[in-house]
């Protein structure tokens, strides 16, 4: 499972936002908004390989809210409907265990250091000043930590660092944290492609005889 995590340092925690104005009344919950279809969207389908976790920090306790892709229904490329689904999720009661919202979408109380994120494979967090992934040996199970515009905090990089986390860099430019997430898509895609050395060369053989 390819798991993301993106955090939204000012994303509100209430459904208590216009879905005519979403930069405006939400904390800018747009740009998580953008960050899901990019990790789950693809041209004729969803990924259902992919999970996302998104840190909301906007008022109040911090949230999370957790999309999983093997479940995930109802959703469609534009930002409103997108934030409508989050908006439906926010609207419950959140304690410590996961309630589910719509299918493929639970939410429950918890920041960044409340995730299991140890239990599920390696850790990267994508920063401008890191290890291009290119030269890298990323895992297709690991996680991937992004911060929005305003990015993560001395606390979470601390965090991070106590995990082990590596960090990485999609190249030479700032991007945003949607783009961000697409060409990590698209190169973990390549490397489990037929005809990547390291991706699915053997199961291409397997599926021949």
């Amino acid at each position: 499972m390819r798991s993301f995590v993106v955090v939204g340092n000012l994303a509100t925690t209430t459904p208590d936002f216009s879905l005519e104005d979403l930069p405006g009344t939400s904390g800018r919950i747009d740009i998580l908004c953008r960050c899901i279809n990019s990790a789950f969207v693809l041209s004729h389908g969803i990924r259902r390989d992919v999970q996302i976790y998104l840190i909301l920090r906007g008022g109040g306790a911090p949230k999370t809210v957790r999309l999983q892709g093997r479940d995930l229904r109802h959703l469609n490329p534009d930002e409103r409907t997108t934030a409508a689904l989050l908006k439906k999720a926010l609207a419950l009661e959140a304690d410590f265990a996961w309630t589910k919202s719509t299918p493929g979408i639970s939410v429950r109380a918890g920041d960044l250091a409340d995730l299991p994120i140890r239990a599920e494979g390696r850790t990267y967090y994508l920063r401008e000043d890191g290890s291009d992934h290119r030269g890298l040996p990323l895992a297709g199970d690991g996680t991937f930590v992004l911060g929005d515009h305003i990015g993560l905090s001395e606390e979470d990089e601390a965090f991070l660092a106590g995990l082990g986390a590596e960090i990485v860099s999609v190249g030479p430019k700032s991007l945003h944290a949607d783009h961000c997430i697409v060409l990590l898509n698209n190169e973990l895609d390549r490397r489990e492609g037929p005809s990547h050395p390291a991706g699915g060369r053997e199961r291409a053989t397997k599926g021949d005889e």
